[in-house]
């Protein structure tokens, strides 16, 4: 069954027997089982559940009517391979919540113990000031953690008042916020730098994997509540402001910048949108659709500056260099045969115009990879070595 937009999704599915084996939606998140399941048709049924979303949704609920208890585990233990010594709740039972909220006083406490290691407080600023590339490895395999148990915990729907603060005390909302935002910063960076070296970063083998496995937790810092048109909203309530002082639309924008930078949606774009928000001037009363369409413009015009900024260093015609540009975005394809168009007003000789060639993609390799929006490009690999 092919995803709708979100909100022409079907709230309720009664399913009686097949659909089970094709119904797939990321969006699904609680299986009711009033029905005997067995074998592979219980993990066919169960599978349902499973498709990581974001942020909102790790993992899926099931409510089973009929007690099968046994025959989960007997399924479980069947084809995960799983032996007598280790129990099949292991694999796929969930801890209860205060067992998983010491889980996570202890990995706050081991980022707290990391920072002070290095001479550091454990805030959010701080982690800039990491010296090194296994200081920040540290760092990111540590605050995945985190990540991972709080998003854990967001999933139980009966946690009590004291425990909601007992959480929030062990890491605020707005200091988690700011860790997610330094966190995706940093993860992409070495990320980026361990792909264009092809080689590993100085770490241990556990902080390697976690460096290795980036692409696939960036979605699990995604929110499902934070979307574009949602972050086009807040801009245009911020531009309206008019009953708060200066220091307080500041402190407004700054938060707002923060919940952009918190969220691994707008990893490839952050840095345009956290630029437009700080030059917006507030006051202005801006509608949605105005914020959206100024947006653009700026986006674009930031777009053409860096452009021609490479155009001009590389001796090429701006609009030529332009072209070239839109047509690889266009088609997702990199044609040689343009590049070497692209520079046959040069007249230089084959050698020279090699060196040229790989000088202009080193710094149109970046700007491609991220207008591609984590698309492939086809032929581009042949430059990212």
């Amino acid at each position: 069954m092919p995803e709708k937009e979100r909100g022409k999704k079907v709230d309720l599915v009664i399913v009686v027997d097949m659909l089970l084996t094709g119904f797939d939606s990321k969006y699904l998140n609680t299986l009711y089982v009033d029905k005997n399941l067995k074998h592979h048709g219980l993990i066919q049924a169960f599978s349902r559940t499973n498709r990581v979303l974001n942020s909102a949704k790790p993992y899926g609920h099931i409510l089973d009517f009929r007690n099968q208890k046994d025959k989960v585990d007997e399924a479980i233990t069947l084809f995960s391979g799983a032996t007598a010594e280790k129990a099949p709740k292991e694999i796929w039972l969930v801890e209860k919540a205060p067992v998983v909220i010491e889980q996570l006083k202890e990995a706050k406490k081991q980022l707290d113990d990391f920072f002070e290691s290095q001479g550091l407080e454990a805030r959010p600023d701080q982690v800039a000031n990491l010296r090194g590339d296994t200081a920040r490895a540290t760092f990111v395999k540590q605050f995945k953690e985190i990540q991972r148990l709080t998003t854990q915990l967001d999933q139980y729907t009966d946690l009590t008042d004291e425990q909601r603060a007992e959480i929030d005390q062990t890491l605020s909302k707005n200091d988690a916020r700011a860790f997610r935002g330094v966190y995706l910063e940093t993860a992409k960076w070495l990320k980026a730098k361990q792909d264009k070296t092809g080689g590993d970063l100085p770490a241990d083998g556990e902080t390697q994997a976690a460096i290795d496995q980036l692409d696939f937790e960036f979605v699990l810092f995604a929110s499902a509540d934070i979307d574009y048109d949602y972050i086009m909203q807040l801009i245009a309530k911020l531009s309206g402001r008019t009953d708060q002082t200066p220091e307080q639309r500041e402190m407004t924008r700054g938060d707002l910048i923060r919940l952009i930078r918190s969220d691994a949606k707008f990893m490839n774009e952050v840095d345009e949108i956290t630029e437009y928000v700080h030059q917006l001037e507030l006051g202005q009363r801006l509608t949605e659709e105005e914020v959206t369409n100024d947006y653009r413009r700026f986006r674009a015009a930031k777009h053409a500056a860096e452009l021609n900024d490479i155009a001009i260093k590389h001796g090429l015609p701006s609009e030529a260099l332009s072209g070239f540009v839109e047509d690889i975005l266009g088609r997702m394809i990199f044609d040689g045969e343009q590049l070497t168009d692209l520079m046959e007003p040069l007249e230089l000789g084959w050698r020279d115009r090699r060196e040229k060639e790989l000088a202009l993609m080193d710094d149109l390799l970046p700007l491609l990879k991220k207008r591609a929006n984590g698309r492939d490009i086809a032929g581009l690999s042949a430059y990212e070595q």
